[in-house]
């Protein structure tokens, strides 16, 4: 077996993650996260209380810690100095408008923490190191769908910077030293434990209520939907993945495009709810369109997304309504 240090293994991606690489029998994780309050780390600890049960041979073991706050050192101290094989990279501080208000603290853990981890993988002889990087790196690029070939990155947002400078950095070390760099760019995932501030969820919350969703600018800008559970197999294609290449760039996306107005009418299809929609102005650092090409990915991952918009909603509404009790 082999050992992985996962960084946001309590979170939603994370979690999800967890449950497929361990279900392979192939795998020890080693769960890093600070269960951020951004949103109520209660949910966090539900995950990692479910994958304890579920794995409680120590297959999966966690430790609460924030990426920048700790050195090279003191990771492998925390590990106890445990062979680690891969690293795969999720923690991160989330949100492209609050990135707006707050750039030094997503500058401290995106940037920051991700040398802390580089340099953890650099001493403790890591040779895979899998990152989870972001559709925003693309910002307002009009040449679409995005290829990861593509010359110019536009971010224009805090967080789509600091995302950016993860991908280089990581470029370095691999070209440094023998670590194996594979940066994947995540498009709007989506499903069940889905953060409570992103859009889907959000929306849902406010239609079972009663209340008004507001919709930045006229509801014709545009997301490239992507179900968590054909994510985390792009993913964890990924992590498995043996190949002599020392950095490596992928979308994971759906390659769907879909319209804000669309999603919440899918929304309404699949709870039989009706929405009371306001328009209001679009935010600064919201981008007006993402799109995935994913040929590179399909190729490279055998990556093939083939949940619908509405099949993806419907898996998320029926796990939203199983946890009612839980506090959003």
């Amino acid at each position: 077996m082999k050992t992985i240090l996962l960084t946001g293994g309590a979170g939603f991606i994370g979690s999800h993650l967890s449950e497929v690489l361990l279900e392979t029998g192939r795998y020890r994780i080693i769960c890093l996260d600070n269960l951020d309050d951004f949103y109520p780390a209660q949910l966090k600890k539900d995950n990692l209380n479910n994958l304890s049960a579920r794995y409680p041979y120590g297959d999966f073991r966690f430790i609460e810690g924030d990426i920048a706050s700790f050195s090279a050192h003191e990771l492998m101290e925390i590990t106890h100095h445990q062979r680690v094989d891969k690293l795969v990279h999720l923690a991160a501080k989330a949100g492209v408008r609050p990135s707006i208000d707050a750039p030094e603290e997503y500058y401290r853990t995106n940037v920051t923490g991700m040398v802390n981890l580089l340099e953890f993988a650099r001493l403790a002889g890591v040779r895979d190191f899998i990152y989870s990087s972001s559709s925003s790196v693309y910002g307002n690029n009009p040449a679409v769908p995005w290829k990861e070939s593509t010359p110019e990155l536009r971010p224009i947002s805090p967080y789509a910077a600091t995302k950016i400078a993860g991908e280089q950095m990581g470029q370095v070390y691999a070209h440094l030293y023998p670590i194996r760099f594979t940066a994947l760019r995540l498009f709007t995932v989506y499903g069940p434990r889905q953060r409570p501030d992103l859009a889907i969820h959000k929306f849902y919350n406010n239609m079972k209520e009663g209340r008004e969703i507001l919709l930045y600018g006229d509801g014709t800008t545009s997301r490239d939907y992507t179900f968590v559970g054909d994510l985390v197999k792009g993913i964890a294609a990924a992590v498995e993945r043996d190949v002599p290449d020392r950095f490596q760039v992928f979308n994971l996306g759906s390659g769907r495009p879909v319209s804000l107005l669309e999603m919440v009418r899918s929304l309404e299809r699949v709870t039989g709810m009706i929405a009371k929609i306001r328009f209001i102005e679009e935010q600064p650092g919201d981008v007006k369109h993402t799109w995935a090409d994913i040929s590179r990915a399909a190729e490279a991952l055998h990556y093939h997304p083939g949940t619908s918009l509405d099949k993806g909603i419907e898996t998320f509404v029926t796990w939203k309504e199983k946890v009612t009790s839980i506090i959003y």
